[in-house]
């Protein structure tokens, strides 16, 4: 991973982070419970780092297997893997060869080779329009984080 990419999203993050708790502290002293949730968000949405380089897709091979995030893959849904963004990070990829775009969540850990910065699932690699190739030169951007789960 780039080292200056992963330099501007701590640094974004961690402005995020200060300025949510200032506010945090600003509004109220009895703050919901929601809070530092939404500080992570604010974070993970303050952090526009970019990155560029090599992705691969991965399909119906790898179904049902479990994911790092524990979740199981599905080649259709609109998932990716990165070495070090957090769970949940929302992506934009662009496929700068034919403009085509896609917002990805971060649910796995990957690629394993070294020369790529990221995996695609197979649903993204059809909008990316990269199936037949099956390794473009991308570029990715953090748009922000992926709404919380609801605790049941």
């Amino acid at each position: 991973m780039n080292p200056s990419f992963l330099r501007s999203v701590v640094t974004a993050s961690m402005l995020a982070l200060s300025a949510s708790a200032v506010q945090a502290q600003a509004a109220s002293a009895a703050a919901p419970a929601s809070a530092p949730a939404a500080a992570v968000a604010a974070a993970a949405q303050a952090a526009t780092a970019s990155e560029s380089g090599k992705i691969a897709w991965y399909g119906k091979k790898f179904a049902g297997r479990k994911t790092a995030s524990g979740e199981a893959y599905n080649p259709e849904a609109l998932t990716m893997a990165h070495k070090t963004l957090p769970f949940g990070t929302l992506v934009k990829v662009t496929n700068p060869k034919n403009n085509k775009s896609v917002t990805l969540r971060v649910n796995d850990r990957g690629p394993t080779q070294s020369d790529r910065v990221g995996d695609v699932s197979q649903a993204a690699a059809r909008k990316l329009g990269m199936v037949k190739s099956g390794v473009i030169d991308a570029e990715l951007a953090v748009v922000g984080a992926a709404p919380a789960k609801k605790k049941h």
